[in-house]
């Protein structure tokens, strides 16, 4: 019998880093992403539980604070392995999410051709999120910098994201 050998490879292999104008993107791999949606009544003990593990607790609506992003209604994901027995649900999401880094003068330009949100720094500050749509996909963005983001993207879409990130930053380049 004859067995496969695979080999593991990122969501965007082959396919970062570009770099348009004032704009770049490159992939960004976690070594650990897990959701955390904490059961009945137990938001405060698995906050407290987080804090004892990862350092932080539950971020607010909207915010990443350290390890631990705002992912929807009741759900983070948190880039640690924890263990929250009895507090709340815990799914490992390592390999489920294309993660991608834009940076550089121009970014926000590009993301304004993409996302129905004003990403505007005054607006939209470091370690905010915003669970939106990019095109048609649903993603969620967050500030990491002056000039940078984070996006992520369901698996599935990370040739899309990067193609469609392509092509913004060709427009924004040839304005």
């Amino acid at each position: 019998m004859r067995v496969a050998k695979l080999i593991a490879l990122t969501p965007c292999a082959g396919l970062l880093p570009i770099a348009h104008g004032a704009a770049e993107v490159t992939e960004v791999v976690p070594e650990c992403l897990v959701s955390v949606a904490p059961y009945a009544g137990q938001n405060k003990a698995t906050s407290a539980r987080l804090k004892e593990q990862v350092g932080t607790g539950l971020s607010a609506v909207n915010r990443r604070v350290g390890g631990v992003t705002w992912f929807g209604h009741g759900t983070w994901l948190v880039a640690a392995d924890v263990a929250l027995d009895g507090l709340a649900a815990v799914t490992d999401q390592s390999d489920a999410w294309a993660v991608v880094e834009i940076k550089g003068a121009g970014a926000t330009d590009v993301l304004a051709r993409l996302v129905p949100v004003d990403l505007r720094a005054q607006v939209f500050k470091k370690n905010h999120v915003a669970k939106t749509m990019l095109g048609h996909m649903s993603v969620a963005i967050v500030r990491t910098g002056p000039d940078a983001f984070e996006i992520m993207v369901m698996r599935s879409m990370a040739q899309t994201l990067v193609h469609d990130l392509d092509v913004a930053m060709r427009g924004v380049t040839a304005r």
